[in-house]
């Protein structure tokens, strides 16, 4: 997940999170238990699904949509629409079936919005890594740590796309690892960047480097291990990634504001950290509303992932300012 030097290093640790996606169980929500919904999914599989898949469109099928899901899938909007004629929302409010709000797909993706807004945030990463390797010069000790963070997002906003095309327990678990991935590198690159953890001297930083990158490698390798051998816990792998999260949000605000008081008559682009983690945490705030999706295609969760598009650009443009600044400060000093 970190930054690892070695390539053999890094291709089985991602060995290990492809494997440990594989195991899981499944979770049900107050939809799934509804009378009407399981008995619409029976009648639905009984008269749809003894000949095979030949009643799906082909390319349903493609995206890996069998007829039992497609029955699942169907019963949810029918009871759905049920209920809401019935009554109104405020009275008998639409709910969740396997975890999810009954979304209405688009080319068999299940949250086209979600997805939509998820390639944004991978190519707002893929355009930053374009930046830091066309301005930061190669021999700057950052731009391996900014590339790597770059790496980072590109695996995690995949593994979301994919996720919210088709849930299944393993992109699942794939879209969990990679945001954990994700928040622990966050904070890798914090203490990386602010203790300067990137140079050769004085002889204590490599130590340190050292010590950091195996303590975050074995949090992390930790954190997949109890997830998927122990407990697939969502309260606990919530909690985990808000602490990993703040802790980091703490640092670079920190970072940001007394480099600010320090600098910021000459150099007021140091305390965009701070203002990127502002906009961050108002954005993430849009998880709590959780309301159901706005004509059964945009709810809070993809709302939130579209609101990290431009800090993520934003926060490009702080990395290569930081470095150009770092190289400008080098210059004068010689």
């Amino acid at each position: 997940m970190m930054l690892v030097s070695r390539k053999g290093t890094f291709v089985s640790l991602l060995s290990f999170v492809l494997f440990a996606g594989l195991i899981g169980k499944s979770s049900a929500s107050l939809g799934d238990h509804l009378p009407d919904f399981r008995e619409c999914v029976e009648i639905c599989k009984t008269e749809n699904c003894n000949d095979g898949e030949s009643i799906i469109p082909f390319h349903l099928r493609l995206m890996l949509w069998t007829c039992p899901a497609e029955c699942d899938y169907t019963c949810q909007h029918i009871v759905t629409d049920r209920r809401v004629a019935r009554d109104p929302p405020m009275i008998t409010p639409v709910v969740q079936f396997h975890g999810k709000w009954p979304f209405r797909r688009i080319l068999g993706m299940q949250e086209p919005f979600s997805v939509l807004f998820s390639i944004l945030n991978f190519l707002a990463h893929w355009y930053g890594m374009g930046r830091i390797r066309e301005i930061i010069p190669a021999w700057h000790s950052l731009r391996k740590y900014y590339i790597a963070f770059g790496y980072c997002g590109l695996a995690c906003w995949t593994f979301s796309t994919i996720f919210h095309t088709r849930d299944f327990a393993v992109t699942e678990k794939l879209d969990y690892f990679g945001a954990g991935a994700n928040v622990m590198y966050g904070l890798y690159l914090a203490v990386i960047r602010i203790l300067r953890l990137d140079q050769e001297e004085p002889a204590h930083k490599p130590t340190l480097r050292r010590l950091l990158t195996a303590s975050c490698i074995l949090l992390y390798t930790m954190h997949v291990c109890y997830l998927s051998f122990w407990s697939w816990d969502y309260t606990y792998n919530m909690i985990a990634n808000i602490v990993i999260g703040m802790i980091s949000n703490v640092l670079w605000v920190g970072f940001s504001v007394s480099r600010y008081q320090k600098q910021g008559n000459n150099k007021p682009w140091t305390l965009w950290p701070a203002l990127i983690v502002a906009w961050i945490m108002l954005a993430m705030s849009l998880e709590l509303l959780d309301f159901a999706p706005w004509h059964e295609l945009i709810d809070a969760h993809s709302l939130w992932h579209l609101g990290t598009v431009i800090p993520t650009l934003w926060w490009y443009l702080y990395l290569v300012k930081d470095v150009q600044d770092d190289v400008a400060g080098d210059r004068l000093k010689a």
